[in-house]
């Protein structure tokens, strides 16, 4: 074999490589700029972020939500992401090692394309708030009473004897905990269950919702499921002691 054909079979496995790593990055183009959540490969829920800077299977994770590290994660891990595509109207999964970096912001190498599926793109924390729920369409309405069931940064559940159709757009006004001010929710309807005693339930997606909105919600969720948590843990221990 000569020189030359040496170099060729060289650049030819290179330029595989370079075309693999290409074609990944096609893959994963779509998704750049969605919110996503990281949970550990066993499903414990890490942080909520946002997938930016994708190139090749590398990108940056910028975490929104404030949560402990686990030790386990003071040093490369693998983790599974799942996010929302808005154009393909599906959940994503993907994998990939993250490693720390200043200021809440996450390196990720390796980063793999799972699946596709038609499923609720995050987590949701079921609650038991009341809220108002008025259309965008009236702008002299007060808004009607509601009940907010469950939310995630990507949308609500709310009962409501109002009537709503669907693509209707709600402004929903809530407390969603005692300490934070009203948050202010705009979103749309998706899906409508009729239930007994002429009570509806609204399936809703939230719009327009800045980095600022959804980093708040974020923290929010993740402020009751800590809450939720705790208060089952109280519980059990409780119970324990009775025994």
């Amino acid at each position: 074999m000569g020189f030359f054909d040496l170099f060729r079979r060289k650049s030819g496995k290179n330029g595989g490589e370079e075309s693999a790593k290409n074609q990944q990055e096609e893959r994963l183009r779509p998704y750049s700029g969605m919110r996503v959540e990281v949970t550990t490969m066993n499903g414990q829920e890490l942080f909520i972020a946002k997938l930016v800077h994708l190139q090749g299977d590398m990108a940056q994770l910028h975490q929104y939500t404030a949560a402990e590290i686990p030790p386990e994660l003071e040093e490369a891990a693998k983790v599974r992401i799942r996010g929302y595509s808005d154009k393909e109207e599906k959940a994503v999964y993907l994998e990939g090692v993250i490693t720390l970096m200043p200021e809440r912001i996450w390196a990720v190498e390796n980063l793999t394309l799972l699946k596709r599926e038609n499923d609720r793109a995050f987590f949701r924390v079921d609650t038991d708030i009341d809220a108002l729920a008025r259309p965008v369409s009236n702008v002299v309405a007060e808004g009607g009473p509601c009940k907010l069931l469950n939310i995630s940064v990507g949308g609500a559940c709310i009962s409501s004897k109002s009537q709503y159709r669907e693509k209707e757009r709600l402004l929903l006004n809530v407390k969603l905990m005692e300490e934070r001010d009203v948050s202010l929710l705009l979103c749309e309807v998706l899906r409508i269950t009729k239930k007994e005693d002429a009570v509806f339930e609204y399936g809703c997606r939230f719009l327009e919702m800045g980095e600022a909105d959804a980093q708040k919600v974020a923290q929010v969720i993740f402020d009751l499921q800590r809450e939720k948590a705790l208060t089952k843990t109280a519980a059990g221990e409780e119970e324990a002691a009775e025994s």
